[in-house]
């Protein structure tokens, strides 16, 4: 029984199934979704009978803090947390001047196959509870003394193929009887799985939908990105209309910049074409390096002038920030290095 997974009603059918009051039920929930509690001895008003029963049927399979890296450029803060089976997970904190922005796993691992990512080279173990990823952002909140303000699933995995726990996670962090995270301010990155997106769509939730373009045409993108050759960018872009014509919520396109793949004056030409007229964020991404790659980035300037090209068509275009670059700032970098030590 997870507890870290339970809406309030849920919580509450349980513990009166277990024949306990149902008030217990709110005070439990506040412990575990707004107070960040990581054990029962730290639910200080229920009685310790009911704390050590619930220890022994419910056990907290809280995160455990493995390593943390800390830029000094800018203070990005990359964690890596273990998990009860053992397997571990990264999470990355970004300070801005709007708040903290958490960036979490939606999976051990990725079965995607994107080849300039890290999160795909050990492959997928399988996928987070809603629990998990909860507990990523309360972990993180418990070490920095600090709240979250936004979330970003679009660390390791593929959101949309881990869909259930996905969408009760949205609904759980926004719950307003829990942490109440805004749902304007969460936002899901997918690389494309058109049936997800389209499920997505009728949960009408009001999150920022992103997805991972960083390829301009179909031939592109399926040299980039295997799951290209099963979901062409017509029927993609299709998908991502009909999401915006729903939730009414700006589009974000994440493009990463890899010099001499989808840097070209003809890229841009062709990105352009293919986003003008929507409402929508072009996010040009400096691609990590990752050492089993041969992935670069492209120049400052070679950057700008891609951007420029871009907005000729009207289109919002952003550079994004380059934070924790002198840390394992890309998804799955951190990951691989613990599981090299430390045999994961």
């Amino acid at each position: 029984m997870d507890l870290t997974q339970m809406t309030l009603p849920e919580l509450r059918e349980y513990l009166v199934s277990a024949g306990e009051k149902p008030f217990r039920a709110g005070q439990i929930y506040e412990w575990l979704n707004i107070k960040n509690a990581f054990s029962y001895d730290e639910m200080t008003n229920l009685p310790k009978p009911l704390r050590e029963r619930l220890g022994r049927e419910a056990p907290l399979k809280a995160p455990e803090k493995l390593t943390v890296q800390v830029s000094g450029i800018d203070g990005t803060r990359k964690y890596l947390f273990g998990l009860y089976d053992g397997s571990t997970v990264e999470s990355v904190l970004m300070k801005y001047r709007y708040g903290n922005s958490v960036c979490i796993s939606s999976q051990v691992g990725c079965r995607m196959g994107c080849r300039f990512c890290a999160s795909t080279l050990l492959g997928l173990t399988r996928n987070l509870t809603a629990g998990e990823m909860l507990g990523q952002i309360y972990a993180i909140e418990r070490d920095i003394s600090e709240r979250v303000s936004n979330v970003v699933v679009m660390g390791t995995g593929e959101p949309l193929d881990n869909y259930d726990h996905l969408v009760r996670f949205l609904r759980m962090i926004s719950d307003a009887d829990g942490h109440n995270i805004s749902e304007r301010n969460l936002t899901v990155s997918t690389c494309g799985l058109v049936p997800g997106i389209l499920k997505l769509k009728d949960e009408k939730l009001a999150i920022s939908l992103a997805l991972s373009l960083h390829a301009p045409t179909d031939a592109l993108r399926r040299q980039l990105m295997p799951v290209a050759a099963g979901y062409p960018l017509e029927e993609i872009m299709s998908a991502m209309k009909e999401y915006y014509e729903v939730n009414r919520r700006r589009l974000t396109f994440e493009y990463s910049l890899m010099r001499g793949i989808n840097d070209s004056d003809a890229c841009a030409e062709e990105l352009g074409r293919l986003v003008r007229g929507m409402n929508c964020l072009v996010n040009l991404i400096p691609v990590n390096p990752v050492k089993e790659t041969d992935f670069r980035a492209p120049s400052g300037a070679a950057i700008a002038a891609f951007k420029k090209k871009l907005e000729k068509y009207g289109i919002n275009v952003t550079i994004r920030r380059e934070m924790g670059r002198d840390i394992d700032g890309a998804c799955g970098q951190l990951r691989k290095r613990y599981a090299e030590t430390e045999h994961i």
